[in-house]
């Protein structure tokens, strides 16, 4: 009975620290490590769609005979959206990390809340991002 007990006290204390806020001074330093890292992370991102693009575009004249200029034809329509499609789910992302940040200062329901917001936002932002690609959008 006590080894019961003693679980249902360590499940109590566990439960308290959930959904309680930060102090807004730990949520403004959070915030802007998330926003810099998300700068990062979607520069990274346009980075590697230009270097996939500037590959597309030296294969397909080496390929093909292409000039400086020319259409690259399907192959780069289908790069171009899926670049397009990561540097958009990079920035949603990013977007979800600043916003779970926030949610931080937040306690209780309205912080449940507010995590739950930004969850749905990113789960909707990833499927835009996906029917653009898929040509839907």
């Amino acid at each position: 009975m006590k080894g019961n007990l003693l679980w249902i006290a360590v499940a109590a204390l566990a439960m308290a620290g959930c959904n309680q806020a930060e102090s807004p001074a730990q949520v403004q330093e959070d915030v802007a490590d998330a926003r810099a890292d998300a700068q990062r992370d979607i520069a990274d991102a346009q980075a590697d769609a230009q270097e996939r693009m500037a590959e597309e575009r030296t294969d397909a004249e080496s390929e093909w005979g292409q000039q400086p200029g020319e259409d690259l034809g399907e192959n780069a329509g289908e790069a171009a959206a899926d670049s397009s499609y990561k540097v958009a789910v990079a920035q949603a992302e990013a977007t979800h990390r600043i916003a779970m940040e926030k949610c931080e200062g937040l306690s209780g329901d309205a912080q449940a809340d507010c995590k739950e917001r930004a969850d749905n936002e990113l789960e909707r932002a990833k499927r835009d991002a996906e029917m653009r690609r898929d040509g839907a959008g």
